[in-house]
Parts: structure tokens; C-alpha cells; sequence
């Protein structure tokens, strides 16, 4: 939001500049992203706080300063028709000199007054005398330019009436500034202290609704700098008919709609609205329309109240003739409406409008309707404030898919209570810029006030919050300065939090935070001194779940993958992905738990599998890093029969690709071979001996993502933990990962936990040396490599200690049908150094019992 400081001191005196403003600003919340400068120079950087130097982005070499000697007003007395030009003037301006200035001009916004004679009262504009530095308007870039003297079609000319382009103001430079209103200084005082401003560009987060008004920063200012604060005017001259009977509210859902005004002007006129209006609007980052839509959005500006202005004459016409009556209610199924934006809407169910018997007007606290809007032939307004809920208006905003400045304000949270001064302080306003005259009366439909919030304050828990000690009259002080009414009782205070202040909790313990923060916040967070807590430690609980969850992830990352963490919403499409055509799915067979109000079309269910995510992932990487080995552990939600919230099981997914190692200058030009299932299986297998996790089967797989007779799963003690292997072909196309083999696992990171030993016997290091003997074992095709390895720990007994294979050979010899397996065997002993006597019995008795159980030969 953009904040204009000289708007601000209309409710708050402000002594200081306003870098140490926005400084103050931040440091209690309100984040200041930029200041933007017009006319008036910057507070030298050395002079601002060292912390709050980095923080402010200080304007660039676009910022024009106005010489306070050579940019100053300008009353305009005359304009005199060019003797040698018919598209050139020459105005007269009274700048504070003994004499008027003939300044030679285009501007088209002059040309009404050529040759008139003395105008009857100045035009004030702004005036550039010789040597002023200005933007080149004629420039097609941004340059700037030194006023000197220089004849035009014969005329002298050595100063300059400006247009808001020269001067900084904005991109506008097709006619010259004018100021028809006297602006209440004499020609010739400086341009800075008549139009200079300093623009805060303030960032709110959602808790600060309060402040996102001109007056709800100037209530945060006046708290902060200690400073009286003063409101807008809400009284309203009322001298027309009674406005009972001219219209009536019909409120059908009060718990969307707890409030709703309404104010009749009649008999007033459309037309400009006043230059101090438009140029507030102006600098608020709002293009002025006319005199009543421009105060429905100045009263938005200002205390953040949205309100929305009728034509009278149009309700009254689709009311045929009779009073209008406003009905807020949920749409009927199937109906539309065309907004302010030439939209023709589909309403959904929960969309609350504003409506009268003939149909839809507006969507309630976010856009009006066509129909009924103000033009150039509207004499009579009925001006609307309302209240909304919050939670609807931000899921209509979605589901509509339309932001607007109102439904901005509604959306974070409008406390009823400004309804009726926003219409009080619009309808006066729509008075004085339009003419007409208010009716007598308001209409206030109030069907569900909110309650007042009382907290009780600790003064005690102040300071074991804080860290600092402060009375209660220091706390009461800081939280009257906020708005807040306070009673002291003793060692507590009793405290009225305001309507304004939606963030604070009526929960007594939630609510005492909420005001000690507030008192953190106006006595100063850079105050608040470095101090140890004084408080006992809680008793501290392991959490097994997620310390064996954080060490599988420092096991990943030590074995060499990367972890990815990714949005839970997916879609079923984008999970069916991971089927073959015409397989029959492995995924949970399960419904999807579905998003109420989805925030995209690709977002609309909560993901089955965690795979998913991992190779979107990695088809987007994949164009930038041809190898990648990434991993990622999350919760999947299955819906529970009976249950309202799903069930969460975390998953671990594991993906691999591309090259084995990078390549290195050494090992010439050959490309390094790519990953393939072994490399995968070597991941899993530190996994579980990492997680201590013994006795694993590695068993063929059947799951349609992957690539049959290629992928694998893990079963311990008869519970499968997961399945692993390379990707279908089909799947592996459909995620672009065809250039080499792709790899993935998914696990049950529960099963996964839960099969791991947690207390797993620690033994010390080897004081002797080991017996290193190989064996190669020729067994038939049918025989797996953990058969053979499972016969061998059987027979090796204690002294075995480890086996490895490291070669797997088929051909000649080797009979047809048959394989040749080759284990590195490792014996070693406590106690004492084994010697081959020691080791030949037991090896012996290796070959023996492979050969009774499995069939197998020694091979020569």
C-alpha cells in the first residue's frame, strides 16, 4: 500500500523524516519496501539508524529534487495569445517577483483561457525559473535539462510552467499543472513545501488489517511516536427528506453479512472531484474517476472502510417505481452476473451478493455490478457500508478469481463497527464534492454485533515475557497510546481491546500474549535488552518417529543424494502417470482426499504417492543436470472410513539417473557408464544397514511403475518395507527420462522405522588381522545370490565375518543353465590371529553345505 506522509499528517503530527518514520514503521511490524520521493530530498544515509540502512532501497538516479529557490508556485494572471504561433500562449505568472513573467507555452489545458484578458481568479501552477533542473518533456528518454534563456517563435523565454512529467510527477505532459483551488500560499513559495511528498510503500502481513488505511498507519505512528491522534470528521449534514421508506434491507445470512448501511443523496451532480482529493488518490496509487466513485475509494484510503455507491434512479426503476429493497443472500444455482469489469460471472454457492428482487447487483464486498453503477446522468446515491465475513470473501475472491482493493481489506478482516462511519464520513463527503442534500436518517441493519474483548494482564508476565521490567503504568500508558482502555487492579491490568484490533485473542492466555506483544512492539523490539531465560527448562521427551526419520535423511545425504521437498497436492491425472496403459494399478486403491477450494487446477487432491512428485522433478531438471540422485520423505493421506481427517503413513522415494560418476580427465574420453539397479540397491542397502535394519529379502517385484523382471522388494521378517527398481519403460517416457536408465524406490518410512533395531549391538574395533580367502560357487540359474550368501554365513559360523561378491560369470566353462558366483570371504577372530589351519575346516565346511543344500560345485 502506498502511504503518502503528508496525508498521514492530517491525523498524526510527524517531527521527524521520514526515513526514520519508516524505520520506527518496521521495526513495529509494518514493513517500509520503499520510499518514493516527489520533489523533496532524502535524509542524508548517515543519518538513519545503521540497522535500517540495508532495508530501505533509496531511490535512483530518477529522484529530481525541486530547488527551493528556482521550482516554486506559480499564480497564473493572464494568457495572452502568441503573435507568431497559433498553438503556442503566452502566460502571465506572478512567481513573487516585482513583475509578471511572460512564459511562452503549448500546453493544450491553457488554451480555453487565451485572450480573455485578467482572469477573475489565478490559475496556481508550477513554475520553473532559469537555471531549475527539470525533465526533458520533449525527450523521448528520460533526461534531465538546465532552463536557459531561449526565444520561441520570437518570444523570450527563461522560465517554464511544468507539467507533472518535468517535475517528476508522473508520465503525464500533455498540459501543464493546474490548480484551480486556492492552495492557500503566496506566488512564489517553494514547489516542496506546496506539493513535495514523501510516498511510504508498505508491505502488511495478514495480521495487520488494522493499519492498512492512511489512519490505521497514523494510529500506529501517533502509538509509536507518542503522539495525539486525531480522527476524520464523521458528521454529516442531513436536511433532506427522511430516508424511511425509501429504501429497505433484507439480511438472509447474517453470519456472512453481520452489518449492512445505507445513506441517500439526492439531487447531486457528477462531475471532477476536487484537485486535493485527486491528488491524495493520486499519490495513493489510484486514478480519480469522478466526484462519488473517487470518495468511495478515498473513505477505502482512508480508514479502511470499502463502501459502494448506487444509482438510486436504476434500483428504483428495476423496483418498478416502488422503494428498493437490498437483499444479501447465497446465489440461486445457475445464476450470473455482470460486474464492474465487464465480467459475466457464474456465481458459485457460497459467493454472498447483494441483490434486490430483480436479480444479482454486486458480489458482497468485493466488485459491483453494471447495471447499477454511477454515470454521467446519476443525480441520486444510495452509498452502502457493509461488513463481511472474511473466510468467504477470500474464497470468493478464489474462486471467482478477481482481486480488489475492497476485497483486499475484507479479505484480512473489517470489524463491523466502521460500517457506519464509513458511510457517515462518505455520504458527507459525496455532500461537499457533488452537492445535494443527505437524507435525514441511516439505515443500520445490525443482526449479529461481535462481543467486546477483555483481557486480563499480569504485569509479572510482562516482564518474564519481555525480559524487561515495566510498571503497569508504563503498560497502561503504551496500551492507551495503541487505542486500548485500560483499568488497573492492582498487580493486573483489565484491558478493552478496541474494535479495531481483530488480532487479539479472547482467549485469556492467548490474549495476554497478544497484549504483551503489542507493549513489545510500541516500547521497541531494538529496546528490549539481551538477557538468559529465567525460566525452569520443560522436561524434555524424545520423539523416536522423528530422530530415525532425520537419520535416514543424514543417511541419504551421506551416501550421495539430495533431498527434494514438494508441494502434497497433486491431481489423479498426474498420478496415473505412473500406470503402463492397460495395467491394473499398484497405487493405494483408495479415494482422494479433495481439495474444498483448490488454488489451482493442477492442485486439487492430496497425493497417494510420494514418487510422483520426485519424477515431475526430475523431467524439470533434467534439462538443466543430466545426472541426478535426489530423495524425498513426505505423508501421503488415505481417506479412513468414518474418519473426517485422512491417514498420514509417511513414504521415502528415492530416484536415480544418469551417469555413475562424473567424469574425470583421467579416465580419457569414454562417457562413464550410467546407473542401472545394482546402483539403487546399493542406496537401499546403506539405508537399512544405517537404520540397523537386518535379515532383508530382496524378493522380484510385481508393481506396475516398474520395469518387470528390472525392480525388486524389500521384505523383513515377512513385512514388505518397499519396492525399488528401474521404471517402466512407458512411465519413464511419459516424465522425458528415456536418455538413460531411471531408477526409484518408494518406501514405507513407518515400516522402515519399525523394523530397525534400536539397540543394535555396537562391536569394537578388530585388534588382529583378518584371513582373506575367495571362493567361486558354480549353481544352477535358479539360484539367487542371497541364497548362495545365506548358505555361506550358515556354515562360516562366528569366525566368518564378512562376504562380498564380485563377480558373476556365465559362458564357457560354465555348463548351459548354470552361473558362476565369486565371494570375497573375510575371517577373523577377537581373541587371536587366525591362521589359514584355523580357517581351511571352516571354509571346507562353506563348500560342503552349499553343495548338500543348493547344488552348487566349486569351481576349478
Amino acid at each position: 500500500m502506498l502511504v503518502p506522509v503528508s496525508w498521514l499528517k492530517a491525523f498524526v503530527d510527524i517531527d521527524l523524516p521520514a526515513e526514520l518514520l519508516a524505520e520506527k514503521l518496521t521495526l513495529a511490524g509494518l514493513e517500509v519496501a520503499k520510499l518514493h520521493y516527489y520533489g523533496v530530498p532524502q535524509t542524508p544515509p548517515a543519518d538513519i539508524h545503521a540497522r535500517f540502512k540495508a532495508d530501505i532501497r533509496y531511490p535512483a538516479s530518477d529522484h529530481l529534487v525541486w530547488d527551493r529557490e528556482k521550482i516554486v508556485l506559480g499564480a497564473i494572471r493572464e494568457v495572452k495569445p502568441h503573435p507568431n504561433a497559433d498553438r503556442l500562449v503566452i502566460a502571465m505568472v506572478d512567481h513573487g517577483a516585482v513583475e509578471l513573467e511572460a512564459t511562452v507555452t503549448g500546453a493544450p489545458n491553457l488554451y480555453p483561457y487565451k485572450g480573455k484578458g485578467e482572469l477573475p481568479s489565478p490559475l496556481w501552477t508550477a513554475f520553473a525559473r532559469e537555471g531549475a533542473e527539470v525533465w526533458d518533456g520533449h525527450s523521448e528518454t528520460r533526461q534531465r535539462m538546465i532552463l536557459k534563456e531561449k526565444a520561441l517563435r520570437g518570444i523570450p523565454n527563461r522560465c517554464m510552467v511544468c507539467s507533472e512529467y518535468e517535475l517528476g510527477l508522473s508520465e503525464e505532459h500533455e498540459g501543464v499543472i493546474l490548480l484551480h483551488d486556492d492552495p492557500g500560499f503566496a506566488p512564489g513559495t517553494p514547489l516542496q513545501d506546496v506539493m513535495g511528498d514523501v510516498v511510504l510503500e508498505i508491505e502488511f502481513t495478514p495480521n495487520l488489517a488494522r493499519a492498512i488505511s492512511i489512519y490505521g498507519v497514523a494510529r500506529e505512528a501517533a502509538a509509536l511516536l507518542d503522539k495525539p491522534l486525531r480522527s476524520p470528521s464523521y458528521e454529516v449534514v442531513m436536511e433532506g427528506a427522511p430516508i424511511a421508506g425509501a429504501v429497505s434491507i433484507d439480511i438472509r445470512e447474517p453470519e456472512l453479512n453481520p452489518r449492512f448501511t445505507l445513506a441517500l443523496l439526492r439531487g447531486c451532480q457528477i462531475k471532477p472531484s476536487p484537485e486535493w482529493m485527486q491528488r491524495r488518490l493520486k499519490l495513493a496509487g489510484q486514478r480519480p474517476i469522478n466526484n462519488i466513485v473517487d470518495v468511495t475509494n478515498y473513505v477505502n484510503f482512508e480508514i479502511g472502510q470499502p463502501l459502494h455507491a448506487f444509482d438510486y434512479d436504476k434500483l428504483a426503476a428495476r423496483a418498478g417505481g416502488a422503494a428498493p429493497t437490498l437483499i444479501t443472500r447465497l446465489p440461486n444455482p445457475g445464476e450470473t452476473l455482470e460486474t464492474l469489469d465487464e465480467v459475466k460471472r457464474t456465481l458459485d454457492a457460497h459467493n454472498i451478493l447483494v441483490c434486490d428482487i430483480a436479480g444479482a447487483l454486486s458480489i458482497g464486498g468485493i466488485i459491483g455490478g453494471a447495471e447499477t453503477e454511477i454515470d454521467d446522468s446519476t443525480t441520486n446515491v444510495l452509498l452502502e457500508a457493509a461488513a463481511w465475513d472474511f473466510i468467504n470473501i477470500r474464497r470468493s475472491m478464489s474462486s471467482q478469481k478477481v482481486h480488489t482493493d475492497a476485497g483486499y481489506r475484507f479479505s484480512r478482516g473489517v470489524h463491523p463497527s466502521r460500517a457506519i462511519l464509513g458511510v457517515q464520513r462518505g455520504i458527507e463527503l459525496m455532500r461537499q464534492t457533488a452537492g445535494g442534500t443527505v437524507a435525514q436518517g441511516i439505515i443500520d441493519a445490525y443482526p449479529l454485533p461481535p462481543q467486546t474483548v477483555v483481557v486480563d494482564l499480569g504485569v509479572a508476565e510482562i516482564a518474564r515475557i519481555l525480559g524487561v521490567r515495566i510498571s503497569a503504568d508504563e503498560a497502561s500508558a503504551m496500551l492507551t497510546r495503541a487505542g486500548f482502555a485500560v483499568e488497573s487492579r492492582g498487580g493486573s491490568l483489565r484491558v478493552t481491546v478496541p474494535d479495531t484490533r481483530l488480532d487479539i485473542s479472547s482467549d485469556p492466555v492467548i490474549g495476554q500474549a497478544d497484549l504483551i506483544e503489542e507493549i513489545g512492539r510500541i516500547y521497541g523490539y531494538d529496546n528490549l535488552p539481551t538477557t538468559m531465560i529465567a525460566d525452569a527448562m520443560p522436561q524434555q521427551h524424545p520423539n523416536p518417529a522423528l530422530e530415525l526419520e532425520e537419520a535416514a535423511r543424514d543417511l541419504l545425504v551421506a551416501l550421495g543424494l539430495r533431498e527434494n521437498i514438494s508441494y502434497r497436492l497433486t491431481t489423479p491425472e498426474r498420478e496415473a502417470a505412473l500406470v503402463p496403459t492397460s495395467a491394473e494399478s499398484s497405487l493405494p486403491d483408495a479415494d482422494y482426499v479433495a481439495m474444498a477450494n483448490p488454488i489451482s487446477s493442477d492442485k486439487t487432491v492430496l497425493r497417494h504417492t510420494v514418487l510422483i512428485n520426485l519424477l515431475e522433478n526430475a523431467r524439470s531438471n533434467a534439462r538443466y543436470q543430466a545426472r541426478q540422485a535426489v530423495f524425498e520423505i513426505g505423508a501421503v493421506y488415505l481417506p479412513r472410513e468414518g474418519e473426517p481427517l485422512p491417514d498420514e503413513p509417511r513414504r521415502l522415494a528415492l530416484l536415480l539417473t544418469g551417469a555413475r560418476t562424473r567424469a574425470a580427465w583421467q579416465e580419457g574420453t569414454a562417457p562413464p557408464p550410467p546407473m542401472d539397479f545394482f546402483d539403487m540397491k546399493g542406496v537401499v542397502e546403506g539405508l537399512l544397514h544405517g537404520m540397523h535394519i537386518a535379515g532383508a529379502v530382496y524378493q522380484p517385484a510385481k508393481h506396475t511403475t516398474f520395469h518387470p523382471g528390472r525392480s525388486a522388494q524389500v521384505v523383513v521378517n515377512g513385512v514388505t518395507l518397499g519396492v525399488f527398481g528401474e521404471l517402466h519403460p512407458q512411465v519413464a517416457e511419459r516424465f522425458d527420462l528415456t536418455g538413460a536408465p531411471a531408477l526409484a524406490a518408494e518406501f514405507d518410512l513407518e515400516a522402515l522405522i519399525a523394523a530397525g533395531d534400536p539397540t543394535f549391538p555396537i562391536r569394537p574395533l578388530p585388534t588382529t588381522p583378518p584371513v582373506l580367502q575367495d571362493i567361486a560357487l558354480v549353481v544352477n540359474d535358479s539360484v539367487t545370490t542371497a541364497q548362495v550368501e545365506a548358505a555361506i554365513r550358515k556354515a562360516g559360523g562366528k569366525l566368518l565375518r564378512g562376504v562380498r561378491l564380485f563377480d558373476v560369470y556365465t559362458g564357457d566353462p560354465i555348463p548351459t543353465g548354470h552361473k558362476s558366483l565369486a565371494f570375497a570371504l573375510s575371517y577373523q577372530d577377537d581373541e587371536r590371529t587366525l591362521t589359514d589351519r584355523d580357517v581351511s575346516p571352516v571354509h571346507a565346511k562353506i563348500v560342503r553345505v552349499c553343495e548338500r543344500e543348493l547344488g552348487a560345485k566349486l569351481r576349478a
